[in-house]
């Protein structure tokens, strides 16, 4: 995971729950949040990861959460 990477699954509202991965040299900080526009984005957690526990929250999210890789929302 060298650069940053955004999970999106989509609501019954309208809206989309996202995960943003964003690497750094040290860990990946992962944010989690939802969006539905046109308001601002709600940002619901945030943490750092190492990279391998990063990947293989990436992967337990695309298989078990209904994420799929995305373009940024924002």
């Amino acid at each position: 995971m060298a650069e940053p990477f955004w999970l999106v699954r989509p609501r019954h509202d309208g809206g989309s729950d996202y995960v943003r991965f964003l690497p750094s040299q040290e860990a990946v900080e992962v944010r989690e949040g939802s969006h539905l526009p046109p308001q601002m984005p709600l940002l619901k957690r945030r943490q750092w990861l190492p990279l391998k526990e990063a990947e293989d929250c990436r992967r337990h999210l695309q298989q078990e959460g209904g994420f799929r890789s995305s373009e940024p929302l924002f």
